[in-house]
């Protein structure tokens, strides 16, 4: 979205997502006389919270972010975990109240929501968590809609989902949920309550937002299988940093650990695999993966799940049909077709397949020994693509250039040449 096309009413939306989570005010002071609109200032606080590229403009991939079903807690400073410094319970023992239910769901579903979304925190910290069904709880848990009584009205569909409080007294750890957005217990077709809850609580205990995209407390909200959903690691060490560990859980046992979001900045990185699809160039690590594209300067990291909710994550491989207009992730013996060359090469061990996209069939000859083709290439295959006239292989933390009719070995790159660093 060039300059030009950024409307009046993308100027108006943006003025006020940062007036709400930025603390945009029309002050004039200093920078201001020295030609650095308040604006400017604050848009440039905002991309760098979200791992943007800096430009104190409005853009494309800045709108995008701003448009994102979110949390209605601003957001504080430019740190993986935070806190809200010393608001925190001075008790381990915390009461919640449930105030009324959505419609959405069975009372049953939203009472299991909210139970799990408290024992997120429970389990790694000795914060233990009792219901009550009449008077003033710690938590007390509501749903309503536009001005509901606490000066922070919501704004109907999609934008802000949920808000709640610091510990304190009063307001102090109470959390509302909006009742124009559809929540659901287990379909994306909606918002998971369990998810948007245990974020929300993080607030109710004492946590700010987080600007790694992996944690639950960064404040877009992503789809995540609730099922098998684990508390990041930004997340444990954020409220271990108030609370201390979980006494009750040998910290030798076989409790797994808490997964870490991939950095593009960390030079020790093996990626799952590399697509392109439609100009994009898709990167692929753990359960996320980075777009790149030629029009940003900074690649966007996301769950697969965000984009595919029944992707799978971990993946061997992945490849862009442009027959078919669709991606395929591969795992195992399985494959994973999502809409969104002639040929298309495959992969496995010390082996690769040639795959004529137009006639779906394999080439003859073929499976042949990578370096029989590929020269210089000895170790194992992580990802590859085609980009232009050549072909990119990723081997451990090393990217292969060949040419793509001759299979002469170009350059041997970084694999971050195409995924460079976003730490401005």
């Amino acid at each position: 979205m060039p300059l030009s096309q950024i409307t009046e009413q993308d100027e108006e939306l943006a003025e006020s997502y940062l007036k709400k989570f930025y603390n945009l005010t029309e002050e004039t002071g200093p920078s201001s006389r020295r030609g650095v609109s308040p604006v400017s200032r604050k848009l440039s606080e905002m991309q760098r919270f979200f791992g943007l590229h800096v430009t104190g403009t409005l853009n494309a991939d800045t709108m995008a972010v701003m448009k994102k079903p979110r949390c209605g807690v601003p957001d504080g400073n430019l740190a993986s975990y935070s806190t809200f410094g010393d608001h925190s319970w001075q008790k381990n023992s915390l009461t919640y109240r449930i105030e009324n239910y959505t419609p959405d769901m069975s009372v049953a579903e939203v009472d299991d929501s909210i139970e799990r979304a408290l024992q997120v925190w429970a389990k790694v910290t000795p914060l233990r968590f009792t219901r009550i069904y009449s008077g003033t709880a710690d938590i007390m848990i509501s749903f309503g809609r536009q001005s509901h009584g606490d000066y922070y009205p919501f704004d109907g569909p999609g934008g802000t989902l949920a808000h709640a409080f610091a510990p304190s007294p009063g307001i102090g750890g109470d959390a509302h949920f909006d009742e124009d957005e559809t929540f659901t217990y287990r379909s994306n077709k909606g918002y998971i309550l369990f998810m948007v809850a245990a974020h929300e609580f993080g607030h109710s205990l004492g946590l700010s937002h987080s600007d790694d995209a992996g944690a639950l407390m960064y404040p877009t909200y992503t789809y995540r299988d609730p099922e098998t959903f684990v508390l990041p690691r930004d997340d444990v060490n954020g409220i271990q940093s108030i609370y201390g560990p979980n006494p009750d859980i040998d910290s030798s046992g076989e409790e797994p650990l808490p997964p870490t979001t991939p950095d593009a900045c960390d030079s020790t990185l093996v990626l799952d695999a590399v697509a392109t699809l439609r100009g994009e160039t898709l990167f692929f690590k753990d359960s996320f993966f980075w777009r790149s594209h030629p029009q940003s300067s900074a690649p966007q990291q996301s769950f697969i799940t965000s984009f595919w909710p029944d992707a799978p994550s971990n993946i061997d491989a992945a490849y862009e049909s442009q027959h078919s207009d669709k991606v395929y992730l591969f795992k195992g013996d399985k494959v994973w077709a999502f809409s969104g060359y002639d040929f298309t090469l495959f992969f496995v061990g010390s082996n690769y397949y040639s795959h004529d996209e137009v006639k779906n069939t394999m080439d003859k000859g073929f499976p042949k020994r990578v370096d029989t083709k590929f020269s210089g290439l000895t170790g194992k295959v992580t990802a590859a693509f085609q980009y232009r006239h050549f072909t990119y292989i990723y081997s451990g933390k090393h990217m292969f250039e060949y040419s793509l009719s001759s299979g002469k070995l170009f350059r041997v790159l970084n694999n971050n040449y195409f995924l460079p660093c976003t730490n401005f």
